[in-house]
């Protein structure tokens, strides 16, 4: 029994297809991009209130919360929970330390007319859209929004097991 082995070849019309089908996409891409054809913008949004607010870790795992230029503490995150939030903050200040930012200077939380909620910092630019993540995120940073109004005194522990605000988009 003899076999014959035949050197199968990729049918070449396949090849120019496949080539004229990324050619044709990179040049779209490039005309679309320098046209702005095909591409959505949002209106601007006015900021209806902003904090700016520093959180500083102590030994138990809590979180404390700062106005800016007020010594006060204007709230607390017990430790254990708000995960979210934990994680939303060492990314921006992770991020601040690679540029070389002032560790402890504020992030600013804004609330927007079409009832979004940002935090963001403003010495590298990079902001993050809380409701992105859900209305039990979203509800976390609104509590502290609401719970650092400038004018309130010391404020009590934001704890996360009381009811949530409902989240708004």
């Amino acid at each position: 029994m003899t076999h014959h082995h035949h050197a199968e070849r990729f049918p070449p019309g396949l090849l120019w297809a496949a080539a004229g089908l990324v050619l044709a996409t990179l040049i779209g891409t490039m005309f679309a991009r320098a046209t702005r054809t095909g591409t959505t913008t949002m209106p601007p949004v006015a900021a209806v209130e902003a904090r700016d607010l520093r959180f500083e870790d102590r030994a138990d795992g809590a979180i404390v919360i700062f106005r800016d230029g007020d010594p006060r503490f204007a709230g607390l995150l017990p430790a254990g929970g708000n995960g979210f939030l934990r994680g939303v903050l060492r990314g921006l200040a992770r991020e601040r330390l690679r540029q070389q930012g002032i560790p402890t200077a504020p992030f600013r939380l804004t609330r927007w007319a079409d009832g979004r909620l940002t935090i963001a910092d403003p010495h590298t630019g990079r902001s993050v859209d809380v409701g992105a993540f859900g209305p039990d995120n979203y509800g976390i940073f609104a509590r502290v929004f609401s719970n650092t109004a400038p004018g309130l005194q010391r404020v009590a522990t934001l704890d996360h097991s009381a009811a949530l605000p409902a989240a708004r988009h």
